[in-house]
């Protein structure tokens, strides 16, 4: 696999290897050992699963307590996806990375905790896949506001009012977050 840069410390961009031919391809979507070895050494307790439609945005969510890293990819469609580093200790703190994970592209994103996280679905039938290093825990969870200006996140909106949850529509601004220490 490749790691990628992001600007955000910790956080990689990541081409697995994929193995292709007229049949179709192959690829290690998850490796404990190879990861370890590149220096990507976690363990995961849940796996979550979502489908939506072109023009839904999920996000920006994060838990505090209890943060989650998450390994992210599109196993269907295409999604932007987004992290914002929410360490206050760290040298990336307020920076945000984004970047099209798609079914085609076959990247993946190592988000570690401390980010807040969110997608802006590109295609109908997306489907969305990530592992998380720690269990989901509503009394910990945050929303940051997805289009807050101090961030300037460069959405790939192409016209589309973005559909949100209510949660998301009541999502605070940067300024205003529990963030960590």
């Amino acid at each position: 696999m490749e790691l990628i840069e992001t600007g955000i410390d910790g956080a990689w961009l990541i081409k697995p290897r994929v193995f292709g031919d007229e049949r179709g391809f192959f690829m290690e979507s998850w490796n404990a050992r190879a990861f370890a070895e590149a220096g990507l050494d976690f363990a995961f307790v849940q796996d979550n699963h979502s489908r939506s439609a072109r023009g839904v945005l999920r996000g920006l969510h994060f838990q505090s307590p209890n943060p989650q890293g998450k390994l992210v990819r599109v196993a269907s469609g295409a999604v932007f996806d987004v992290i914002v580093d929410v360490r206050r200790s760290s040298p990336s703190f307020g920076k945000w990375f984004g970047a099209e994970l798609s079914a085609a592209n076959k990247h993946m994103l190592w988000a570690p905790p401390g980010m807040a996280h969110g997608f802006l679905c590109l295609e109908d039938g997306t489907d969305f896949l990530y592992k998380c290093t720690a269990f989901y825990d509503p009394a910990s969870e945050h929303s940051l506001l997805w289009n807050d200006p101090t961030l300037g996140i460069e959405w790939p909106l192409d016209g589309i009012e973005p559909q949100l949850s209510a949660k998301d529509k009541a999502a605070q601004p940067f300024a205003e977050i529990t963030a960590f220490t």
